[in-house]
């Protein structure tokens, strides 16, 4: 889904550290760019069904043991009011994203920043009123009284570990929403010429108080930095907001971002937002 700046006033609690989850120069010319073959994504696809079946039957087996239980592929078990969603952990035990809720916090113009990975039964209600705030569900369409935001939060943290929601916590309080994902494994990359380990972000703010203010660009400029210091093998940060989204793309700009192409996708017509590990003191 496409970032853009607007949501409903975040009106909680300040987190804690406590409620965080503990653990643990490449060329920017465009005309250099590979697409992966088809080939490769689909061995991708494969591994991780096949890594999520393995799973899926230690989980039942676990679960008849202990009495029973449930827990279907593609979701994650609900945790305990107050306990932490584990790291997802790649098929091959490596974190495919080398494990956001470790990044830490960064200083900002605005304040300190941190990601803080979800926990489903803390932050759903907060994360569905900014879903249903109508600015935000023209563009992210998880609106509405039903299960779209759960649903869409647990294919996250119940998959492989190629897309980490988080919530981005300044100064102490949850203001924006963020998605982390690896988008050389996503659907994204049969859609541009994508590079091994591209790291791509979403992003909402949640407070309409935060908006309209130049926030949003110091965030995505201390969200990218924070990619590009944690995970040394991504030499691109990589966007695409709907291209009717103008204060979305016109943020992402003034962050650092370049714009690559326009991208057709199966449900937007995008802006292709690039920012280079070799241009970041540059833009």
């Amino acid at each position: 889904m496409p970032p853009t700046d607007a949501s409903t006033d975040a009106g909680t609690a300040p987190y804690t550290t406590a409620d965080r989850d503990t653990g643990p120069g490449a060329d920017t010319e465009d005309t250099l760019d590979l697409r992966l073959p088809d080939e490769f994504l689909t061995f991708f696809a494969e591994k991780a069904g096949e890594a999520k079946a393995e799973a899926a039957g230690g989980a039942a087996e676990r679960a008849e043991g202990n009495g029973g239980g449930r827990n279907t592929v593609g979701t994650a078990r609900g945790s305990a009011p107050g306990t932490a969603w584990p790291a997802p952990v790649a098929p091959d035990g490596d974190d495919l994203l080398d494990r956001v809720g470790d990044w830490g916090p960064i200083a900002t113009a605005a304040g300190v920043f941190q990601l803080a990975p979800v926990h489903l039964d803390r932050d759903l209600p907060l994360i569905s009123r900014w879903m249903n705030d109508p600015a935000v569900a023209a563009f992210w369409e998880l609106s509405g009284p039903g299960t779209a935001t759960e649903d869409h939060l647990r294919a996250q943290l119940g998959g492989d570990g190629r897309s980490v929601p988080c919530l981005g916590v300044l100064d102490g309080t949850p203001m924006s929403y963020w998605e982390i994902y690896r988008a050389d494994l996503d659907p994204l990359a049969r859609h541009y010429p994508a590079r091994l380990h591209d790291t791509g972000i979403h992003l909402l703010i949640g407070g309409v108080a935060n908006r309209g203010r130049g926030l949003g660009t110091t965030l995505l400029r201390a969200v990218s930095d924070l990619v590009l210091d944690r995970r040394p093998s991504c030499a691109r940060v990589i966007a695409e907001p709907d291209l009717r989204n103008i204060p979305s793309v016109s943020a992402f700009l003034s962050a650092g971002f370049r714009f690559s192409a326009e991208v057709d996708l199966p449900d937007k017509k995008a802006a292709l937002m690039v920012r280079d590990r070799a241009l970041r003191d540059l833009l």
